[in-house]
């Protein structure tokens, strides 16, 4: 049964810790603008708990735990780096935390664990079965209420992503194929023995329980191996035909596997595949099938990719010295074969859903840049400002002559020489072409893509070096992003538990940078008050009504924030 967390707890005065704290250390555990003070406030209790109610009954029974605690201790864990044990050790047994989660009473219960890895599991659940991620609803309701809090502008963007790979072992082919076996056969162990098998067959499905397959590849010739390999893609064939009517559990992943990796022939001959032929979108490993391979400039990952976006509004030239918050907007994660490019779409259309202002501008680099994303960017005003264009620099610059737009203008970047072009025939007459003859006597032809890239690579030499920096400082983010993953290799496996990290560790970056914010502000005020008053007490002449003026003066400026000053 679904029932949200009471806000007004009346507090015991025999259970509350202030009873138990004294001096220093009550006054740090009451001060407002410490870091669990904060974090209740400007993460836990900005959690809308009726998001999550899908996840419930609407019958009777026993209620929830509260959740707003649940997500909270999900951010912390990620938040800190964390494992499990060290979470719920915390959450029970630390003040601070147990301040920062709302359990402001020594005898409010923690969650159990059971509690909150099921809540956990019916989040990823759910996304399966009904294709809407509540966590990432949560994490775009909780970053709106900071944005319109802080009066975060958010009209220029900046984007960058990471790879990051996986909690498996890194297989080869064969070892993929007997782990896939080895897990299968665990589950089924009770009927394939009861099948019509050979003597044979049994004797290599012992030989798969008994040994993995890293063993086996290192007592192996490559000649043993690959007959070896053909003889277990016999076995997983002779698997799917004997259970294709039960397929559950580890079959589809089994059957995936094989249809990745081998081809059966017209006489039924089972044949693996050339290596070339087999895809970057194929499995891994059998205990992730989520996870992809990638080779991104040299950097080998089997894993996912994460694309952050976060704000990068500029301070106005008569505010420099004013603390300034950019905080991140959108978080997703795919498998790591997703291009740069597909990322952008989204993350400006659900960053835009959470600003008050259009946003202007988006600075990205060069993996963002496609023609779906310049006409999307086009249609809603959004100057795409890229640092460079992925490829090499081409030889030719071309541009459409001034006074006929027929005509095309070609420049040897090499020489600085123009050449004449020609128009070149088509066989759609609206498709235009040209072609240049080259000094090799060969020619050279254009179309509009190559006229657009011309264009745009003109357009980024004449942005300011000043603006293009502007994107640099999400690498910053980035590096943030997976502080706790020092060889980008993460602590979970599947896409699902992968999202759950990324938004829990977004929605900490962000805190930390209120945080900062909040303390700046806390700074600004109480130095303006120590000058305000050490004004007065030079002026004797003056009255006292001019501190309090003055004090209203800097309340009005600084509202929020006057309640962490003490004088």
């Amino acid at each position: 049964m679904f029932k949200k967390s009471d806000n007004h707890k009346q507090l015991d005065a025999f259970s509350s810790p202030i009873e138990y704290l004294k001096d220093s250390s009550m006054n740090y555990y009451l001060k407002n603008d410490s870091w669990h003070n904060q974090f209740r406030e400007q993460v836990v209790m900005r959690v809308d708990e009726s998001l999550f109610s899908a996840l419930y009954s609407n019958g009777k029974g026993a209620p929830n735990a509260s959740i707003r605690v649940l997500v909270g201790m999900m951010i912390l864990k990620e938040g800190q780096g964390w494992s499990d044990e060290q979470l719920f050790e915390s959450s029970n047994y630390n003040l601070l935390v147990r301040s920062a989660l709302g359990l402001m009473i020594l005898e409010d219960a923690v969650p159990v664990a059971s509690t909150y890895y099921l809540f956990r599991r019916n989040l990823v659940e759910y996304a399966k079965e009904h294709g809407e991620d509540l966590y990432k609803k949560c994490q775009a309701q909780i970053t709106k209420s900071q944005i319109l809090e802080f009066n975060v502008s958010g009209k220029q963007v900046r984007m960058d992503s990471k790879l990051i790979g996986s909690n498996i072992a890194w297989y080869s082919r064969y070892e993929l194929i007997h782990e896939t076996l080895r897990l299968f056969i665990s589950e089924r162990q009770e009927f394939i023995y009861k099948k019509s098998l050979s003597k044979e067959e049994f004797l290599l499905i012992r030989s798969i329980e008994g040994e993995t397959g890293n063993k086996v590849v290192y007592r192996s010739t490559k000649i043993e191996i690959d007959q070896r390999f053909i003889v277990l893609g016999l076995l997983m064939y002779r698997f799917i035909n004997l259970f294709k009517s039960n397929p559950y559990g580890q079959y589809q992943t089994l059957k995936t596997v094989f249809e990745q990796q081998f081809i059966v022939s017209k006489e039924k001959l089972v044949l693996p595949l050339e290596n070339e032929k087999i895809s970057s979108k194929s499995i891994q490993s059998p205990h992730d099938t989520d996870c992809h391979y990638r080779n991104k400039d040299g950097n080998k990952v089997k894993g996912y990719s994460a694309n952050i976006t976060e704000t990068c509004d500029q301070p106005k030239e008569d505010e420099e010295d004013k603390p300034l918050l950019n905080l991140i907007t959108d978080t997703q994660v795919e498998v790591v074969s997703t291009a740069d490019c597909n990322f952008l779409k989204q993350a400006l259309t659900q960053s835009q859903e959470i600003l008050p202002n259009n946003i202007e501008k988006a600075y990205t680099d060069g993996a963002y840049n496609s023609v779906v994303n310049q006409d999307f960017c086009q249609e809603n005003h959004i100057n795409l400002l890229l640092t460079a264009m992925q490829g090499a620099l081409p030889r030719y610059e071309v541009s459409l002559d001034s006074q006929d737009q027929n005509k095309l203008l070609v420049t040897d970047s090499r020489t600085g020489n123009s050449i004449e072009s020609q128009p070149a025939k088509t066989k759609d007459p609206t498709q235009k072409k040209w072609r240049i003859k080259t000094d090799e006597g060969k020619y050279r032809y254009f179309d509009l893509e190559s006229l657009r890239a011309s264009i745009l690579r003109q357009k980024l030499k004449e942005i300011p070096i000043e603006e293009s920096n502007i994107r640099c400082n999400v690498e910053a983010t980035i590096f943030q992003v997976g502080y706790h993953y020092s060889n980008d290799k993460s602590n979970y496996r599947t896409l699902a538990k992968h999202k759950l990290w990324a938004y829990s560790r977004s929605l900490w970056i962000n805190f930390v940078r209120i945080l900062k914010y909040v303390t700046q502000i806390c700074q600004r005020t109480l130095v303006c008050l120590e000058k305000t008053k050490y004004t007065i007490n030079i002026c004797n002449k003056l009255s006292i009504n001019v501190f309090i003026l003055s004090t209203i003066i800097i309340t009005n400026k600084y509202p929020k924030y006057m309640q962490f000053s003490t004088f």
